[in-house]
Formats: structure tokens, C-alpha cells, sequence
């Protein structure tokens, strides 16, 4: 076989064998990318991701709660929700939760409801049982503990605490566990002792057959607050769920155990109590609205009593009726809630705006809902009017910062009107740190004219009792000074990334194809210039070996050796000019000057290279023109234009560099500036954007030479706003092309 077969060969075994291993190599890759894919699914998918989980309330960090209704803030070390309203809710964990436990310390905020745990949930909403889950609480009303499941609906299983007669009563704490595992369901309940110790747990179970698979867990209370403490969640086994139900076993009576498809219980309730509510107090004869209380004398404190719904209880407490709002100044401390129905006594004391109840006492009349927000605007407000009252007013955030007693403020404008929000930091910590200035915001409180929250910086104050009444409308817009200049950094960067990419490639590129002129030079060298000089060989053996007598033929054979010792030179010329490794080790100047000196060399022809300016580094693809130029330049004068002095002339400024081949020969003809090697000279001067300008120089007289001249561009040195010079020429070249 033949070295070319043999090489074919192997190139085609080698093609075969990179194919190959590309495949083998996308093929791993996939494998890899679906592994990885598939895992991360699983991983999300994991029933027990996540847990076990303990709360980090005593650190202010609920950010992975999700608040429905209610007002829920930290304190204490422990979750608060201190409104009626039915039916709060605040949620955590993963929707793949299947088996788990949940339990925690329970507080209820007041009677006539419960509060309690909920497991395997979704869908959650605001509003009574809006979401689909299991929930067990106590409840006050009838004092028991209460297990079963809701579906924007409500089905459930009651049996009273033990030992009999035990109450379930508001401010006390409570120890409160629910498991789910498959599908039964136990919940246990007992109150804690001083020694924070669980009493005798009262224990009730239900069997649900279509039962609720997985969901999240999470708090809610219903028509009462609570606070809960010590939340844990972990996952469940049987084993877990036989020890529970062994407790209630254990002790006098069975634990109850109940199927909701069957509805029945061994003597417990399976629905709802009746809506009776214990009534509300009656209110005393004398109360009055609380708008009348500005009409108070200002010479003396006068005793008044109002009745109103509690708006506000931290940082002061403020209660507004129909008429008004007015802030509340207790004697003594007292647990309210925000929605309580209550009657006020105190001594009554005017201000610019409105009035304030000092030294008062509280009756609480009534555990109703929270009063619904009156909806201002900034500039209603600020006249004072609303002063005390609870609204929702909306702004655009100017800045945010810590203030007093580890508070939160928000400096607002609405307009060409600035106000201030304050809020207790708890939950609100979480949105603090995500809201950014210029964010439009939602916020329902209480409007304040005092200066001990305004500063006398702003006209009023919005006190905000909860996190959740603060709501982001908008974030910030986008053309935001931060952003722009962001914006200008990216794209400065990926022009500046562009610019050194584009460098890179064309210098690879330039490297190339001196490299192939290179090989392209040793095969020239290897055959061409070698065949050459053996024919020469050849022939002057021939002539060695032909008679003398034969004239002719040895004239014929000093003419054709002469030939081949022309091409010869000219091969070997022309692989000089295809190998120009002294333009990177000497420099252009020098390059020109040594390929001048060969192309005269044993001739009268005198030689001047100057340089001019300061001499810099070129781009290694304005190099390689500019050499070409003017080996062309150079070889032109020295064949045609019989020169006695040629001058190689290189200046350097700050944005170009101008090549200058100037001779005293005889000029050029006008035709001859279309031939071949012209017409080269200006391709390689558009390829690198360049100025070419061929002239004769003359006076008055004939022609007393020719100036070749080339200007290129260059990129500024060390400048941030080279990549538009660089686009430019790179269009100019694009167009040239």
C-alpha cells in the first residue's frame, strides 16, 4: 500500500475515533445532566425535605411563614397573633410533607374561640376554612379539644380536656401536638404546669379514608388570638403514632378513636358548636361619641367614657368609633387585642387635632373583628383630620432605617406630600430588608399628628401594627440612578469582553495564516526552490560534457542556466517574503531595512531608514500589511525606477503609524499603477482600514521620484473607550472586505 493509502488510513481511523469519543463524551453528559436533573427533582419532591424544623422566633426570623389574615408578629421569643379575626392562618414547609408531627406551646388571646395546629395543607386563602387540611385546637367556648379537617368547609370531632372539669381558658399555656401518618390522625392537648412541664394530655383520634396525602403545616386561630411558642415539626413513623395513642390508652377512659366518612363518636361532638357566643356586656348609659371629646374644656380635666373597637395596642393603644379615633393612656397594663369591642374611662385632655384619654381603665365589652381601613391620601392626612383614626394610605419609599426601641421607620412621599411609617420590627424585619427605596407602597394604621413619632419632620405618622399591613404595590422603577449605572458597567464590560474577544480571534486568525505561509515556505523551499537548483545542476553538466565545437548549443545552455538561476532567486525571494520571522524579533524598521539591503545588495543604491515619534508595539495584523507594502514599495523602485537613494520612513503617533518608501528613481508610469503588485499594495491597506497615496514627486522640471505612503489607524493606548475606534475600523474592514 501506498504512504498516501497508509496516511488515509489513519486519518480516517482517526476521524472515526474523535467521532467516537464525541459521542461517547454527549452521550456521559446527558446521562450526567438527567442524573442531576432527576435527583434535584426527587430532592424537591421529598416528603421529609426540610425537616426536622424548630422556629427561630427568639432570632426574628420568620421568612419562611406565609401570613393569610390576621395580624402575626414575633415577640418574646413566640408568634402573636392578637386579632379575632376568623380563621387567621400562617403556613410553612413543603406541599410533599407526608408523615409528620407537629406541636408547639399554645396561648389563647381570648374567649368565645380557639386556636390550634394545622397539618397537610393546601389551597390556603383568607377567610373561615378557606384551604384544604386537618386541624386541631382548643377551643374555649366549650372547653374541649377539637380534631378534623377542613375543605372550604368544615367536619370535626370534639371531646372535652381531662380530667373532667379542666378548663380551657384565655392567657394559659397549653402544650398542643397533631400527627399525621397515613391516614389517621391523633391530636393531643394538656396544660402546662408552672415548671413548664405537660400535665395529663387529653388525646382524640380520627381515621379519614380519603384522606388528604401530604401538605404543609402551619398555625391558625378562630375568632380569638394566640400566641404559640416552641413550634417543631418532624417526621412520623408508626412507631410514633402507636406511643401516642398508647397514652390515651393508658389512662381511665379510651382514646377516642372516630371515622369522619361514619360520623360517629363515643360521646364526643362530631360538628361545630352553636354560634353562641357569650353575649356582650352593656355598655354604661354615659358614654359618648369620641368626637365630642375635643370639645372638652381646656381649663381642666374633665372624666369622660367612650366606646369604641381597639385599633391599635402597640406601640399605644387607640380606639376608634364612628366618629373618630382617640389615643389611650392605661393606668394599668392591660392584654388587649386589636378588634376588641371596649369601653374607656380616663380623664380627657385636648391636643391641636384631637383628644387623648390619660390615667384610663378598660372594660372589654366584646371580641369582635377588626375595623376596616378608612382609604386617604397623603394630603388628606396631613390636615389633621384623620388624626388618630385608622386609614390606608399609599406612598413611594424615600428611605428606611432603625429608630428607637428597635423599631422601623419608612420616610414616604405621595406626591409633593412626605410622611413616616413606624413599625415594630418582628415579621416586619423580612419585608424591611426586602423592600427597596422607590417601591410603592400599601400601608394600613393608625395616623398620628404627635411629634414624639413625627419628629416635627413630617406633617403625620402611620403607626403599623403588623407586617401585614404593609404591602409592596411596585418595586422600584428600572431607570433608578443604581441601575443605569449598572447598566453602563454591563455594557462597558461586554464591549470592553467584545473588543479583547475580537483581538483575540483576529490575532489567531493572523497567526494562522503565517503559519501556513510558513509551511507553505518550507514546501517551496523543500521542492520547487530544490527541483530548481538541481536542473540548474543539471544543465551545467550537460554543458560540462557538450563539445566545444558546438557553439550554439552552449549559448542555448548559458541562456537556460542563466534562467534557472533567475527563478531560483526568485523563488528563493519569494519564500522570503512568505517567512518574515525578523518582523516579530527585529521589528518593521528593521524588517524593511534588511529586505531593502538584500534587493541591493553589490549595487550603488544607498539605503536611509528613519523613525519618527515614539516608537510603539503594533497589532501584529497592521505589522504584517505594512511589511508587505513596503516589500512591494521596495521591490518596485529597485527593478523600475532606478533609484540612487531610497528612504524608509516610519512615524509613530498617538493613533497612527505612516509608512513612507520613498526613491529618486525616474517615477512610474500612470498604467502601471493597475498592475498586479499595485493592486495588492491596496487590498492588504483596506484590509487593515489603511490610507495608501501613490504619487510622483516633481518640480518644475521632470519627475524626481516616487512616495509610496501608507497610513494605518491604531487603538488608543490603555483607554477605556477604545472598543468605538476598534468597532469602527472593524466595520470599515467589513466594508472594505
Amino acid at each position: 500500500m501506498s504512504e498516501a493509502g497508509i496516511g488515509a488510513g489513519r486519518a480516517g481511523r482517526r476521524s472515526s475515533y474523535s467521532a467516537s469519543r464525541v459521542w461517547f463524551i454527549t452521550g456521559v453528559s446527558a446521562v450526567l445532566l438527567a442524573a442531576i436533573l432527576a435527583g434535584i427533582f426527587i430532592y424537591w419532591r421529598s416528603p421529609t425535605r426540610g425537616l426536622p424544623y424548630h422556629d427561630a422566633f427568639a432570632e426574628l426570623h420568620t421568612g419562611e411563614w406565609t401570613a393569610y389574615g390576621g395580624t402575626w408578629e414575633v415577640a418574646q421569643g413566640a408568634i402573636h397573633n392578637d386579632s379575632d379575626e376568623r380563621g387567621a392562618k400562617l403556613v410553612t414547609g413543603s406541599q410533599y410533607w407526608r408523615n409528620y408531627s407537629i406541636e408547639a406551646d399554645v396561648m389563647l388571646l381570648g374567649m368565645g374561640g380557639d386556636a390550634g395546629l394545622i397539618v397537610r395543607t393546601s389551597n390556603e386563602e383568607e377567610g373561615v376554612d378557606a384551604y384544604n387540611g386537618y386541624y386541631a385546637g382548643l377551643r374555649t367556648l366549650d372547653n374541649t379539644l377539637t380534631l378534623g379537617r377542613a375543605g372550604y368547609g368544615w367536619m370535626e370531632v370534639n371531646f372535652p380536656l381531662k380530667p373532667r372539669g379542666t378548663r380551657v381558658v384565655a392567657s394559659r399555656w397549653y402544650h398542643l401536638k397533631l400527627l399525621a401518618y397515613g391516614c389517621q390522625l391523633v391530636a393531643s392537648a394538656a396544660p402546662l404546669l408552672p415548671d413548664a412541664h405537660a400535665g395529663s394530655p387529653t388525646i382524640i383520634s380520627i381515621t379519614d379514608e380519603s384522606c388528604l396525602p401530604a401538605g404543609r403545616a402551619g398555625l391558625r386561630s378562630y375568632s380569638s388570638g394566640g400566641i404559640w411558642r416552641n413550634v417543631a415539626i418532624k417526621p412520623a413513623t408508626r412507631r410514633d403514632l402507636d406511643e401516642m395513642l398508647s397514652q390515651g390508652r393508658s389512662q381511665i377512659a379510651a382514646t377516642p378513636q372516630h371515622s369522619l366518612t361514619e360520623l360517629s363518636n363515643a360521646g364526643g361532638s362530631i360538628t361545630p358548636p352553636a354560634e353562641d357566643q357569650p353575649p356582650a356586656l352593656p355598655s354604661s348609659p354615659n358614654t359618648q361619641p369620641i368626637s365630642s371629646l375635643r370639645l372638652a374644656s381646656l381649663a381642666r380635666p374633665v372624666t369622660s367614657t367612650v366606646r369604641g373597637i381597639v385599633i391599635l395596642n402597640s406601640p399605644a393603644l387607640f380606639v376608634e368609633d364612628a366618629t373618630g379615633g382617640v389615643a389611650v393612656h392605661l393606668k394599668t397594663p392591660q392584654p388587649l387585642k386589636v378588634g376588641d369591642e371596649v369601653e374607656v374611662t380616663g380623664e380627657v385632655h385636648a391636643d391641636a387635632f384631637s383628644s387623648r384619654l390619660e390615667d384610663a381603665v378598660v372594660r372589654v365589652l366584646w371580641e369582635g373583628t377588626p375595623m376596616p381601613a378608612v382609604s386617604v391620601t397623603a394630603s388628606q392626612a396631613a390636615t389633621g383630620a384623620f388624626d388618630s383614626t385608622f386609614v390606608e394610605v399609599t406612598g413611594a419609599l424615600e428611605k428606611k432605617s432603625y429608630g428607637p426601641d428597635d423599631s422601623l421607620i419608612l420616610d414616604l412621599d405621595s406626591g409633593q406630600q412626605s410622611f413616616r411609617a413606624i413599625l415594630n420590627r418582628g415579621r416586619a424585619g423580612e419585608i424591611y430588608e426586602r423592600v427597596k427605596p422607590g417601591s410603592t407602597l400599601l400601608l394600613r394604621g393608625v395616623t398620628v399628628v404627635d411629634p414624639a413619632y413625627t419628629q416635627s419632620l413630617t406633617p403625620f405618622a402611620v403607626l403599623v401594627h403588623s407586617s401585614d399591613d404593609l404591602e409592596i404595590l411596585a418595586g422600584p422603577p428600572w431607570w433608578s440612578t443604581g441601575h443605569l449605572v449598572a447598566i453602563g458597567i454591563g455594557l462597558l464590560l461586554a464591549a470592553l469582553v467584545t473588543n479583547f474577544l475580537y483581538h483575540r480571534i483576529d490575532r489567531m486568525r493572523l497567526r494562522a495564516v503565517i503559519e501556513e505561509r510558513e509551511r507553505l515556505a518550507y514546501e517551496m523551499h523543500d521542492t520547487l526552490a530544490q527541483s530548481v537548483a538541481g536542473i540548474g545542476f543539471q544543465l551545467e553538466a550537460i554543458r560540462t560534457q557538450t563539445p566545444e565545437t558546438l557553439a550554439k548549443v552552449h549559448r542555448q545552455l548559458d541562456q537556460a542556466s542563466e534562467l534557472v538561476r533567475h527563478s531560483h532567486a526568485e523563488a528563493r525571494r519569494s519564500i522570503r517574503m512568505l517567512r518574515p520571522q525578523q518582523l516579530e524579533s527585529e521589528g518593521l524598521l528593521t524588517a524593511l531595512t534588511h529586505t531593502a539591503e538584500r534587493l541591493v545588495e553589490g549595487g550603488p543604491v544607498q539605503i536611509h531608514a528613519v523613525s519618527l515619534g515614539e516608537p510603539r508595539a503594533l497589532p501584529l495584523r497592521v505589522a504584517d500589511a505594512l511589511y508587505r507594502i513596503g516589500q512591494e514599495a521596495l521591490a518596485n523602485a529597485v527593478r523600475h525606477a532606478h533609484p540612487g537613494i531610497i528612504r524608509i520612513e516610519i512615524e509613530y503617533t498617538r493613533q497612527t503609524v505612516r509608512l513612507l518608501i520613498a526613491d529618486d528613481g525616474i517615477g512610474f508610469a500612470q498604467g502601471e499603477e493597475q498592475g498586479l503588485g499595485l493592486l495588492g499594495m491596496r487590498k492588504r491597506a483596506a484590509s487593515i482600514a489603511a490610507r495608501l497615496n501613490i504619487r510622483n514627486r516633481k518640480t518644475s522640471g521632470p519627475i524626481q521620484g516616487t512616495d509610496v505612503q501608507v497610513t494605518a489607524p491604531l487603538p488608543p493606548e490603555n483607554s477605556w473607550l477604545a472598543w468605538p475606534a476598534t468597532a469602527w475600523r472593524y466595520l470599515r474592514e467589513l466594508h472594505h472586505g
